[in-house]
C-alpha cells in the first residue's frame, strides 16, 4: 500500500501511481489536520478528490505521529493534547475527533485512535498502553460513522509475544472489518519482530484483513507474509513496489 502522507504519492502522479497496480493508499490524518485541515478538504470533496486518486483510500488515525512529531505532548485516558510540530499551536486529538477527522477526509478504512509505545518500553508501559488502545478503540467504534467507511481495530503489545496475543484476543472480539498490528518497526530489533509475528500472525482472524502497520521492507513483507499478513505500508521507495506488486 502505497503511502500518501500528505494526500499525495512522492514523486509520483495519480495516473502513475495507478499504472504500478495499486488500488489502495494510505494517507496520514496527523498531518492533513493540520494542513490544510480536514473541514477544507472536507469541502473540496474529499481526500481522494484533493489528490486525483480513483482508487480506495485508508487513514490512519494519527496517533503514532502525535505520540513521534508532535511538541508538548500530553496523553491520558481522554486521549492526547499536543502542539503542532509546524507551529506550535495546540490541538487535542481524542479517539471521536479522530474520527471525525477521518470521516471529513472522505477514506474507505478508517483506523481507530491508538497509543504507540516505543521499542523496548517497560512491560508495565506496554500493558497501560494496550488498556488504553482497548478504550479508545470502543470510543472510536461507537463513534457517528460514514455509509460505506469500514473500521479496523489496532493490536499492540511490544515484542511480549503474550501480550500481543491477549491484546489480539481483545481486539478481534470488537465489531471491526480489519484487525491491524501497530507498534512494530518502532526501535525493536528485527529479529524480535519476526519472532512475535510467526506466533501472532496465524492467530489473527482468517475472515477479515491483517494488515502489518509501517512495516514494509523486502525482507520484513516475506516474513510477514509467511505470518498470514494481507497489508502493508511503507515510505520505502522499494518497500512501495514490492508491496504493490503483491
Amino acid at each position: 500500500m502505497p503511502v500518501g502522507t500528505h494526500a499525495t504519492v512522492k514523486t509520483q502522479s495519480p495516473d502513475e501511481l495507478e499504472a504500478t497496480g495499486a488500488r489502495l493508499i494510505l494517507a496520514n490524518t496527523y498531518h492533513l489536520m493540520l494542513r490544510p485541515g480536514a473541514e477544507l478538504i472536507a469541502e473540496l470533496g474529499g481526500a481522494r478528490s484533493f489528490m486525483a486518486w480513483p482508487h480506495a483510500l485508508l487513514t490512519d488515525s494519527g496517533g503514532y505521529q502525535v505520540f513521534s512529531l508532535a511538541k508538548l505532548c500530553k496523553i491520558d485516558d481522554d486521549g492526547a493534547v499536543f502542539r503542532s510540530h509546524l507551529d506550535g499551536v495546540k490541538h487535542a486529538l481524542t479517539p471521536e475527533r479522530a474520527m471525525q477527522v477521518q470521516a471529513l477526509l472522505g477514506s474507505d478504512i478508517a483506523m481507530v485512535l491508538d497509543e504507540c509505545p516505543p521499542g523496548g518500553a517497560p512491560r508495565a508501559d506496554i500493558e497501560r498502553a494496550m488498556r488504553r488502545t482497548s478504550a479508545w478503540a470502543r470510543r472510536c467504534l461507537a463513534s457517528e460513522r460514514p455509509e460505506g467507511q469500514a473500521r479496523f481495530g489496532i493490536v499492540q503489545g511490544g515484542t511480549f509475544e503474550d501480550l500481543r496475543i491477549a491484546h489480539l484476543e481483545d481486539i478481534a472480539a470488537l465489531d471491526c472489518e480489519g484487525v491491524a498490528l501497530g507498534g512494530f518497526s518502532v526501535g525493536e530489533p528485527s529479529a524480535e519482530m519476526y519472532r512475535v509475528l510467526a506466533s501472532l500472525g496465524p492467530q489473527m482472524p482468517r475472515q477479515r484483513p491483517r494488515y502489518l502497520m509501517g512495516v514494509g521492507k523486502p525482507a520484513d513483507l516475506l516474513h510477514a507474509v509467511s505470518a498470514g499478513i494481507d497489508m502493508f505500508d511503507a515510505c520505502c521507495r522499494h518497500a512501495t513496489r514490492a508491496t504493490v506488486r503483491r
